[in-house]
């Protein structure tokens, strides 16, 4: 027997999906902020539960973790990085992130921030170099002034990097690896090759700024597999759609890497119905993401925004709204208003009984009657409903003059109205003649989505038995890669590119050997993918094209890319016939793992009555009246069997609200699919 494990650690909660052939079970714990290693071994132990197996024997028998997190958002949000120090090039000191954001300190403090000498050409030729003593000199004013790492940052690293390399070792000579007091140096030229300077330094900074939170959870979390006889690597999901070991993760590769994952994975569910568009949405804790699925293809950005700071390194594009079941409750001068603000995993919602003092959208799904205080998380947790109301009402419900229930339904309507904003954004950015599926998840989600999906105009949502842990099941179907870039910056029609190119692909496919080689494959298991990031001359837009491994020497498929990158370009309102050059190139190494099979069941018998628990009084629909609603046994429903809402319908990590109008069908994948009628 063996086992797959993957992980993911959100705000609140940490989700874990554990598989051995045709058995899987899903665990939630609570995410512990203060070490989340603490939780990560927790998740593991309640997946060992599952199969009744002590955590040693389970381990042994794993084959593949895979971990996601929020290390590296959380970090950035709550300004609790390290404190960073930032070498640039003279006359470019207004390019670091050195100013408050939002109220927030800068990332880079502007006396953290030194210049030095150097200067590469247009063409990557070296102008001029950095000089040892200047160097080493703004170095140590920026270690005594108590930067706990350095980032160079030059003009011109991504067409040629080697002041950065040369500037780097004038530092570690001083400082070498193996001194107590040696500082990390980070170039900005190893985090992205890519064009726009201040994008690159955002990156190189924020790279270092949440370098030491990650590596110190990664491998204290390895070290402690370790003595527990897990023998293998542990894989860290990355946000370009891929997984790699701890050694070859770069800090920014994690941002939104659960998301991330997440939107693979909705993507695998559409697949299963034939639906090449969808929209992915994840309403947690302390969020509510959005992706989409576009002619099969998921959301990409070349330009992210990284919690409000633009950078140059893609990834897969995730919008995030502070919209989740611990978003905070309000009365002010403007009357009522449910978030950003989250009561994270601690204090947490009121209810939680863990020291909350402020009403939360969980709190009120609790007062409504959608939640079952006895039940939460399958009993393992009880909640307490007698707390929860009491601070409704006197933050909420008095202040408003009405009662708790209909202060209740003001936050949850609040919310979902937030909710349904930002999915009907995502739905307007897909185009017009799209209808897309929607693939919900999270463990406050199916309680809130179809209110939202309606609001949204969209009448068509599919829901896993995993939903509630979906992030950590979809990075199952995430194989081990690495992703290189090379900055080329020639045209297409240059007479050069060919040659550039073959030069570009040789040198990243033997460091795709050497990395995979330390993922345990062999270069036989390796399967690569090109793209170009094309350019127009006199432009900044900007398109990726994907290209067949022998496009150098193919003039035929350089016409076809060519007529890509013109179409692509053109879609975004590029209307000009200048020259189109390749900014960048990028070659994806991948080696495949097993994947999770969907298997199918056949019809249920009987009907879905027969999964009834019992009823509950709600207060979600009639401005706040109390209904009467049958409760459902989702693990007693099966192929065939259909509700009527409204309804509620439990699992051991979540609920499920169906509100009159709307109908419930289980199919033969085990999956809920839901219908406005």
């Amino acid at each position: 027997m063996s086992f797959s494990i993957d992980i993911d650690t959100g705000g609140t909660f940490t989700d874990g999906f554990f598989l051995s052939g045709e058995k899987s079970a899903s665990v939630k714990v609570p995410t512990t902020p203060h070490d989340l290693t603490e939780c990560f071994l927790k998740c593991i132990e309640a997946g060992a539960g599952c199969f009744e197996l002590p955590v040693e024997d389970l381990l042994y028998q794993t084959e593949v973790i895979r971990f996601s997190n929020t290390i590296g958002t959380n970090t950035i949000i709550q300004r609790d990085g390290a404190k960073v120090g930032l070498l640039v090039s003279k006359g470019h000191v207004g390019l670091a992130p050195s100013q408050e954001q939002d109220g927030k300190t800068p990332l880079v403090p502007q006396d953290m921030v030194r210049e030095i000498s150097g200067e590469i050409g247009p063409d990557g030729q070296v102008l001029s170099q950095p000089e040892a003593e200047e160097a080493l000199a703004m170095a140590q004013e920026l270690i005594d002034a108590g930067a706990r790492c350095l980032v160079l940052a030059l003009q011109g690293s991504d067409r040629n990097p080697a002041n950065e390399r040369l500037a780097r070792g004038f530092i570690k000579e001083l400082y070498p690896r193996d001194f107590l007091g040696s500082v990390p140096v980070f170039l900005s030229s190893d985090i992205s090759q890519r064009g726009g300077e201040a994008q690159r330094i955002n990156a190189a900074v924020l790279n270092a700024y949440i370098h030491a939170k990650l590596v110190r959870l990664l491998y204290k979390a390895g070290e402690e597999l370790r003595q527990r006889l897990y023998g293998k690597n542990l894989f860290i999901v990355h946000n370009n759609g891929a997984v790699a070991r701890v050694a070859k993760t770069r800090a920014i590769n994690t941002y939104n890497s659960g998301p991330a994952a997440g939107l693979l994975g909705a993507r695998m569910i559409g697949k299963l119905y034939g639906a090449e568009d969808l929209i992915s949405a994840d309403m947690g804790g302390t969020s509510f993401d959005l992706g989409y699925v576009r002619g099969g293809q998921p959301s990409y950005t070349l330009q992210p925004d990284v919690e409000g700071f633009p950078v140059n390194v893609p990834m897969l594009s995730i919008r995030a709204l502070g919209a989740g079941g611990g978003s905070i409750a309000s009365v002010n001068g403007k009357g009522l208003q449910v978030g950003p603000q989250s009561a994270g995993a601690l204090p947490g919602p009121v209810c939680f009984d863990l020291g909350g003092g402020e009403p939360t959208v969980t709190d009120a799904d609790l007062v409504l009657g959608l939640l079952d205080p006895d039940y939460f998380l399958g009993g393992s947790m009880k909640l307490n409903a007698a707390k929860a109301k009491e601070v409704l009402t006197q933050k909420v419900a008095e202040p408003l003059g009405v009662s708790p229930e209909e202060a209740a339904l003001a936050i949850k309507r609040d919310i979902d109205r937030a909710m349904a904003d930002g999915l009907s954004k995502i739905k307007q950015d897909m185009g017009p003649d799209f209808d897309p599926l929607l693939v919900v998840y999270g463990g406050a989600g199916p309680a809130h989505i179809c209110n939202i999906a309606s609001a949204a105009g969209l009448k068509k949502i599919v829901m896993t038995p995993f939903s509630a842990v979906f992030s950590a099941f979809s990075s199952l179907g995430m194989d081990v890669g690495h992703l290189y870039y090379r900055r080329l910056g020639l045209g297409l029609d240059d007479a050069g590119l060919g040659e550039a190119m073959t030069s570009a692909m040789e040198s990243m496919t033997e460091e795709a050997k050497r990395d995979m080689r330390g993922e345990g494959f062999a270069p036989e298991d390796i399967a690569y993918s090109l793209e170009l990031l094309v350019q127009p001359a006199d432009g900044d837009s900007e398109v990726k094209v994907a290209a067949p491994a022998g496009l150098a020497q193919d003039a035929a498929a350089m016409q076809a890319v060519k007529a890509e990158a013109q179409a692509l370009l053109a879609s975004g309102g590029w209307s000009g016939d200048s020259p189109l050059k390749v900014n960048t190139i990028s070659l994806l190494a991948q080696a495949a793992v097993a994947h999770y099979q969907f298997p199918k069941m056949p019809p249920a018998p009987g009907d879905a009555k027969q999964a009834i628990k019992g009823d509950r009084q709600v207060f979600a629909e009639n401005g706040g009246k109390g209904t009467t609603v049958p409760v459902y046994d989702r693990e007693l429903l099966g192929n065939g069997h259909a509700i009527q809402g409204p309804a509620l319908v439990e699992s051991e990590h979540t609920t499920v609200y169906l509100p009159t109008g709307w109908g419930l069908k289980i199919d033969e994948y085990n999956n809920s699919l839901l219908e406005e009628v």
